[in-house]
């Protein structure tokens, strides 16, 4: 009889290389697709639409990132130097809200969702991306 003992950590690492593997390439297309989603353009969006990025800003500054502690994936925009208070324009955004003028004041926005959107579009496929990854 063959002996079927296996190598606990070397498959406990694979595992772990084939999950970050899997998991930044749906990092990866989740950005993709709410860059796509965001328009260049002068004008604002209308409420519950992806925003608009004047200057491409937004657009540029979508990133993701493997978190190995937690195993998982973080993907957004990152915080960048704008007009207004961009740690709650970010947030109001997607959700909608009050945000803070840099020159005082709030103005109230409605949401313009993009990452949600995106993050839901691309679900389905994450089970392609999982099948057959360790062998």
């Amino acid at each position: 009889m063959q002996n079927m003992f296996f190598d606990r950590k070397k498959v406990k690492d694979k595992v772990d290389a084939h999950s970050r593997r899997v998991l930044s390439k749906f990092g990866s297309f989740v950005r993709k697709t709410a860059r796509r989603s965001i328009r260049k353009r002068r004008r604002s969006s209308a409420p519950f639409q992806p925003p608009s990025s004047h200057k491409g800003t937004l657009k540029k500054h979508i990133y993701f990132g493997y978190d190995a502690q937690r195993r998982s994936v973080v993907i957004g925009p990152v915080r960048v130097p704008t007009r207004v208070n961009s740690s709650k324009t970010l947030p109001g955004l997607e959700y909608g809200g009050r945000i803070d003028l840099l020159r005082g004041g709030t103005a109230k926005i409605k949401p313009r969702p993009f990452m949600e959107p995106a993050f839901q579009k691309e679900l389905p496929f994450v089970t392609k991306l999982w099948r057959d990854s360790i062998k």
